[in-house]
């Protein structure tokens, strides 16, 4: 017989879990701001995303049938994977690397650091989203967003006045996208993750390139190797590996808790900047990384959990 203390330490054990793929997912994608910027010199956004989107969905579709799946064949389904492509891949992709060409890459992760406001708001003003809004969660996402400052610090902030204000737009605009993809991908609840990201990743990969052929002639161009190198890896492990992760995040921590990732993404860009590019490292960088890692387990604590610890009435 299983007892209550058996099912609170399995529940707390799963929640760890998450949050571990949640810290996983975020340092994948905070690696992704480094890339874009190596690869965005020689190959240009449309290009760039256009093999981003097409060697992932390829990848996703031979592991999904891999593992012994079929993709659906309903023309609804398709219709909802073509959104969701085009919500959680074709479109921010493409407005983040172009935003990069125009603004810091530090600009531009504080700015990308914005969805969990933009579903908060979405879910307040519609009532839609399966989480209840809490007071706790509310000032979980202030204590998010006080870290992704603090870790940022006042110098990545300096260029807003001056940034050109249609880069800074289109960074925000890919937010309200991974603010709306998340929930919009809840519908797919019933399908394994693979089958999902492989679907919506594939819609992308049919978009994408006509549009890149059209507006800059990929034929001409004349990449780097390390910008082919860059590619490479934000196709593989920032999109392929990266969706599956997600679209199980979304089932496990639901819309706000997984867009709460993107605070920890922006922390992770300035570390991986730290490291790879040699920029310094500072005690306003810890602590505002302490910030984040506290305002992410106070946006994902499910309710719940803090209920099972009441005593019985």
């Amino acid at each position: 017989m299983i007892t209550q203390a058996q099912q609170t330490t399995s529940g707390h054990t799963t929640l760890a879990f998450e949050i571990g793929l949640l810290l996983l997912l975020s340092l994948i994608w905070g690696g992704s701001f480094t890339l874009i910027k190596i690869a965005i010199p020689t190959i240009p956004p449309f290009t760039m995303v256009a093999a981003r989107v097409t060697i992932a969905g390829i990848l996703l579709i031979l592991i999904a049938l891999a593992q012994g799946h079929a993709l659906p064949r309903q023309g609804s389904a398709w219709a909802a994977f073509f959104v969701q492509g085009l919500l959680q891949s074709a479109l921010p992709f493409t407005l983040i690397s172009w935003g990069e060409m125009h603004i810091p890459s530090g600009l531009a992760g504080v700015l990308n650091a914005t969805p969990p406001m933009f579903v908060l708001a979405i879910a307040l003003m519609t009532g839609r989203g399966r989480q209840t809004i809490s007071g706790r969660k509310i000032a979980g996402i202030g204590l998010g967003l006080a870290g992704v400052a603090v870790t940022m610090g006042i110098d990545a902030l300096s260029g807003i006045g001056t940034a050109e204000p249609a880069a800074q737009a289109a960074v925000l605009g890919a937010s309200l996208c991974y603010a709306l993809a998340p929930i919009w991908g809840q519908r797919f609840s019933k399908l394994p993750a693979i089958v999902t990201a492989a679907g919506a990743m594939s819609c992308a990969a049919f978009l994408m390139p006509p549009v890149a052929a059209i507006v800059e002639r990929p034929s001409t161009l004349a990449p780097t190797a390390q910008a082919v190198a860059a590619v490479l890896g934000l196709a593989v492990v920032c999109t392929a590996l990266a969706m599956v992760i997600y679209f199980r995040l979304i089932r496990t921590l639901g819309p706000l808790g997984t867009t709460s990732g993107s605070y920890l993404r922006a922390g992770f860009a300035v570390v991986l900047g730290t490291v790879l590019l040699g920029e310094r490292f500072t005690w306003s960088i810890a602590a505002g990384m302490a910030l984040i890692l506290a305002g992410v387990v106070a946006v994902t604590m499910p309710l719940r959990a803090q209920s099972a610890r009441k005593p019985a009435a």
